[in-house]
């Protein structure tokens, strides 16, 4: 039987709070790298980045043209910076970015 792919559900809650757990950065690059392939990782990072760039008000061209990406995932970033759950605003603004 397949499982339901929903992000919101108990066994993603308890991940969520496995996260809150680690208290520093070593920590939390091994947990990482045992949960998540090097490519999604570095997925991740570079849409922390995207993020980052497009809260300095980067043109997507040139965030993909710099991170090697696409614009559609640029775009994508973008929506989720303006019309997400506030996920990115959050990270961004305790990072010291606006």
């Amino acid at each position: 039987m397949k499982r339901a792919k929903k992000w919101d559900r108990q066994e993603a809650n308890e991940l969520f709070e496995a996260i809150l757990k680690i208290k520093t950065t070593d920590e939390c690059r091994k947990f990482f790298r045992d949960l998540c392939t090097p490519e999604e990782i570095v997925d991740m990072a570079d849409r922390l980045q995207v993020a980052k760039m497009l809260s300095r008000d980067l043109d997507y061209r040139d965030i993909a043209g710099r991170l090697g990406m696409s614009t559609t995932t640029v775009a994508r970033v973008a929506h989720w910076l303006r019309q997400g759950m506030g996920g990115y605003r959050l990270v961004l603004t305790r990072l010291g970015f606006k």
